[in-house]
């Protein structure tokens, strides 16, 4: 590899040096063989005028060797000046490096751009040699500069402007999906469960879409009673599809994300729509990023309105963390037909938000840690006529690095009442009847028992090339939803279980740049009957900024 400092205008000024002084050292040698000779020869030849003319010549050429040396030496000291601060920029570089936090771009983006310790120790490395010895070359690998020039280029690239004089930056991810399917799902894009096949219809589709592309800001604020202020908020477009011409491509602007933080050295306070602090991780899928993979079966997903608190303990093997907070999860999705008005949520009319602790430990490895966490989960709710049922889950999250380049997470959870947070398939169809659903349907099904979780198997085999396999189910209680089938058609249609499966290829050939491949399979069961089948395949490409 070059080395990135510039040798050529430094070695001919070095060179123009050893010249000068050889010539310099040449001419005082000659100048007193001269005199010798002339000495020597006086007293025969008696011609004082040829050494009277040679004198003048020969200082003349002296003084210009002279000034050619003093030229010479100042322009080294230059060179050894600008050699010296190029040294101290790329070392800021890479102490600024090493001190970056690793980012984030959004459960879909679910990728980090900062270098591992060992790519960062190698360019140490290198750089240390290279004071050591000015002549060795650089010894920095091709992969380590395009990351020092990504993040050299970070630094000089324009910022957002923003209406205070504080930090605005702008990030995303620009998604195109196509996609291949099989058998009949409820949503072609983001298929949750596979349902019956519908007379006359094809045994599959085929598709493409760009809605599933994620928009952010991320605002650093002051320090107010000692605490980082910062914010950020995150949209994407699958909030529906618009009355215009081409509406099945185009999609609504949603918001998915928009969190307030007050961060101190052990405790943060968070404030807004948040995902479940309770259900931490998620699966990666380039195939499923505005809602995520196993949201209908076992993943407890739904961006919430959240207040919480955590605070760290720093142990002497792990590190503690405690988590408590104040939610209020979506339901009573089919009370209107009318998606404008908020009608008030059976956890609302109970007058209590629903409350949530977590209780985590992780080891201290900064690359792979092990983290195991437990939440409880408590949500009062209340129907109409005064029905009420007391909501409740358990859950067991975890992320454990296994053999070299290899890691497994995902999360279990077992409870009722806590539809409003996923997990668990829903109807495909709309109730005919608002009111039966929100004065007998619905209690019925938050009184069911609901369990579920997912896991995943994650193969790094480099920062470029990545596997996933993963698999998840999440359902109720069979017996009693059969028996309250049998009075209400509407839970008739509801599935008793659903089970997902996707295994996915993703590529990154630069840091902003991905490419994936992913096939997916259902398996819904019905209340009654054989359960139902479908599988996509898919391609996923996205630019992030």
């Amino acid at each position: 590899m070059t080395s990135p400092f510039p040798h050529r205008p430094q070695t001919r000024r070095i060179a123009l040096f050893v010249c000068s002084c050889l010539g310099f050292t040449s001419l005082a040698h000659g100048q007193s063989t001269a005199s010798s000779a002339t000495a020597t020869s006086a007293p025969s030849t008696g011609s004082p005028s040829a050494d009277a003319n040679a004198q003048p010549e020969l200082a003349g050429k002296i003084d210009r060797l002279t000034k050619s040396l003093e030229q010479t030496q100042v322009e080294l000291a230059e060179s050894r000046t600008e050699i010296q601060q190029l040294r101290t920029t790329l070392q800021q570089v890479l102490d600024r490096i090493n001190a970056a936090p690793p980012a984030a771009v959004s459960a879909s983006a679910q990728n980090s751009y900062t270098p591992a310790p060992s790519d960062t120790s190698t360019i140490t490395a290198a750089q240390t040699k290279s004071d050591d010895s000015h002549a060795a070359p650089a010894k920095i690998s091709q992969d380590d500069w395009d990351v020092l020039n990504a993040r050299v280029d970070e630094q000089r690239q324009t910022k957002v402007e923003s209406g205070s004089r504080f930090r605005l930056k702008l990030s995303g991810l620009a998604l195109f999906t196509a996609f291949a399917g099989f058998g009949q799902v409820d949503n072609v894009e983001l298929p949750g469960i596979a349902v019956p096949k519908f007379y006359g219809y094809s045994g599959g589709n085929v598709g493409a879409s760009v809605r599933q592309s994620i928009v952010g800001l991320t605002g650093i604020g002051p320090t107010v009673f000692g605490a980082r202020t910062s914010a950020d908020v995150q949209m994407d477009f699958f909030g529906g599809t618009p009355n215009s011409y081409g509406a099945t491509s185009a999609g609504l602007a949603e918001v998915r994300l928009a969190r307030l933080r007050l961060d101190w050295k052990d405790t943060s306070v968070v404030a807004g729509l948040d995902y479940p602090f309770f259900s931490p991780n998620l699966p990666t899928s380039y195939m499923s990023v505005v809602v995520p993979g196993f949201a209908s079966a076992g993943n407890l997903w739904n961006w919430t309105p959240t207040i919480r608190v955590e605070h760290r303990f720093d142990g002497p093997l792990a590190a503690f963390k405690v988590e408590a907070g104040f939610l209020d999860p979506s339901s009573g999705i089919y009370n209107s037909a009318n998606a404008n008005p908020r009608i008030v949520s059976p956890t609302q009319n109970s007058r209590q938000p629903t409350y949530a602790v977590r209780v985590s430990a992780s080891t201290k490895s900064e690359d792979r840690p092990t983290t195991i966490g437990f939440s409880g989960v408590y949500s009062p709710q209340r129907f109409v006529f005064g029905y009420t049922v007391a909501g409740w889950a358990g859950t067991i999250d975890w992320r454990f690095p296994l053999l070299p380049h290899t890691e497994l997470n995902g999360e279990f959870f077992t409870g009722r009442g806590i539809d409003g947070f996923g997990g668990v398939p829903l109807s495909p169809l709309r109730p005919a009847d608002a009111f039966q659903y929100a004065s007998v349907t619905a209690p019925e099904l938050a009184n069911l028992g609901v369990i579920g979780g997912w896991s995943q198997f994650k193969v790094k085999v480099n920062a470029r090339n990545e596997f996933n396999i993963a698999a998840g189910t999440g359902g109720r209680k069979s017996d009693d939803l059969r028996q309250l089938a049998a009075n209400n058609y509407f839970i008739s249609t509801v599935p008793a279980r659903n089970q997902m499966m996707f295994v996915n290829y993703v590529f990154r050939p630069r840091s902003d740049l991905l490419f994936s491949a992913e096939y997916r399979r259902l398996r819904t069961y019905e209340v009654n009957g054989a359960p139902n089948t479908a599988g996509q395949l898919g391609l996923a490409m996205g630019f992030l900024f």
